[in-house]
């Protein structure tokens, strides 16, 4: 099976990259921004046609959900226009697509976890940029859309460098207390998307390690999993944040739907967060 992967050098990309590496009857072909930009939708549409993959596990996005606000033209043709070049060219091939998306496609107004079919209200252009790209994507053959929360990784920018990097510097660091979400390992999204691949899923799936923290349980876990004392976590509302872009205040998802296809749930994300720190 030939699996192409955009957005192969980012976090979910990398591990997903990472986890096919040498795995038998598996060919991974990645496409990185060096080889075709998601803004340049001829260029996206001519290296998926020359690689004539079986899948197209479409990681690549502008997820810079403050900068997607500010410029919403750049998010809609990276989010919107470039995931119709990749639907464009996996139709073209006949491949089947997987699409990574986000929590941020529903408004957070729930009281539970939002399930696959629950319907869309983003708050922010990057939610609706990311919904718009669902749609595109389920309007290919056998199209399948994995929304996951919070995501972390070795790679890149992260809330987890984030909060080590402030903790370096500061004694005291401000954390949201009024937002509900489930951290996940780009590793363990990355076993889960090949799963879904192996039993050919389609449609809407949710996939997010377990359990559920506000951002400053997530910081003070960080920091307690590092062993890094004399650090106050003060609370603070997403308001007294002020971002340009307004985030769901519950991201909890229902990934039920997945644990039924996989027969079980990924692992709690406080056990994942352990093992990456002591990995970084």
């Amino acid at each position: 099976m030939r699996i192409a992967v955009t957005g192969a050098a980012g976090g979910v990309g990398g591990s997903l990259m990472a986890l096919l590496a040498g795995r038998d009857g598996v060919e991974a072909l990645p496409v990185t921004r060096k080889e075709a930009d998601l803004a340049d939708g001829a260029a996206v549409r001519d290296v998926i046609s020359r690689l004539k993959p079986d899948v197209v596990v479409h990681c690549a996005a502008m997820t810079a959900v403050d900068q997607c606000e500010t410029d919403k033209d750049l998010a809609r043709r990276i989010n919107v226009e470039g995931t119709r070049a990749v639907a464009d060219a996996v139709r073209g091939v006949k491949a089947r697509l997987v699409y990574i998306s986000t929590d941020y496609v529903f408004d957070g107004a729930k009281n539970g976890p939002y399930a696959p079919d629950d319907p869309p209200h983003p708050l922010n252009v990057y939610g609706l940029t990311k919904w718009e790209g669902e749609k595109i994507a389920l309007d290919t053959s056998g199209g399948l859309v994995v929304r996951s929360s919070w995501l972390f990784s070795r790679r890149g920018k992260s809330f987890v460098r984030t909060v080590l990097e402030l903790a370096a510097r500061q004694s005291e660091i401000k954390m949201v207390n009024d937002q509900t979400g489930t951290p996940t390992w780009s590793k363990d999204l990355a076993a889960a998307i090949l799963v879904c691949i192996e039993k050919k899923a389609s449609g809407i799936l949710h996939v997010t390690n377990t359990g559920e923290c506000t951002w400053r349980e997530y910081a003070k876990k960080i920091l307690a999993l590092r062993g890094i004392s004399g650090v106050t976590v003060m609370p603070i509302t997403s308001d007294e944040l002020g971002r340009p872009a307004r985030r769901p205040k519950n991201s909890r998802l229902d990934c039920s739907a997945y644990v039924a296809l996989a027969g079980q749930p990924l692992r709690r994300w406080d056990e994942a967060l352990k093992e990456m720190l002591e990995t970084l």
